[in-house]
C-alpha cells in the first residue's frame, strides 16, 4: 500500500523557470517559489518565508516555462520528493522538493502607463486570456480545478 504524498501549495515565483532537457530529450523544468506563513509571535504577528523548489516534466515543464514568470502568484498540485547523496567531502547530504503534477498561475496584470490627467491602473495582460468568471474567482480566492486553466495531467 502507498502511503499519502500530495502537496497543495501557493507562492510566488522568485525567478524566471528555465527547460532543460535530460540526455533522453525529455523536458524538465525546476522553478522555485517563496510561500509567506504568518503566526502571532511575542512581539505581534511575525512573517515566516519559505523557498522551496519545485519540479515539472515534459508538456507541464514546457508551459511552466512560457507562463511562470518571476513575480507571478502560482499553485501547485504535487508531491514531495527527497534527493540523497554523498558531498565531496563525505558528508551525507539531501534536499526535499516538489514534483509537481498540476500547476496554475494567478492572472497575468500589466501596468498601463498614466496618460495625461489620469492615475495608472493595473490591466489584464493581453496576452493573457482572462473571463469574467475566472477574474472574480481569483478575487474570491476561488480556485475550480476542472476548469481549462488547470494545466497538468
Amino acid at each position: 500500500m502507498n502511503n499519502l504524498n500530495s502537496v497543495l501549495i501557493e507562492g510566488t515565483v522568485v525567478r524566471d523557470p528555465e527547460l532543460r532537457k535530460t540526455p533522453k530529450g525529455t523536458s524538465v523544468c525546476n522553478f522555485d517559489i517563496a510561500t509567506n506563513h504568518f503566526y502571532k509571535g511575542e512581539s505581534g504577528f511575525e512573517k515566516e518565508v519559505s523557498f522551496l523548489t519545485i519540479t515539472t516534466w515534459e508538456k507541464l515543464a514546457e508551459a511552466v516555462v512560457e507562463r511562470g514568470k518571476k513575480g507571478r502568484g502560482v499553485r501547485v498540485v504535487g508531491r514531495l520528493k527527497q534527493d540523497r547523496w554523498t558531498a565531496p567531502d563525505g558528508k551525507q547530504k539531501s534536499k526535499v522538493s516538489i514534483v509537481a503534477e498540476h500547476v496554475e498561475f494567478r492572472p497575468a496584470f500589466k501596468k498601463e502607463e498614466p496618460s495625461e490627467g489620469s492615475d495608472s491602473e493595473l490591466l489584464p495582460d493581453e496576452n493573457e486570456p482572462q473571463s469574467e468568471e475566472q477574474i472574480d474567482q481569483e478575487e474570491r480566492g476561488e480556485y475550480d480545478y476542472t476548469e481549462s486553466n488547470l494545466m497538468g495531467g
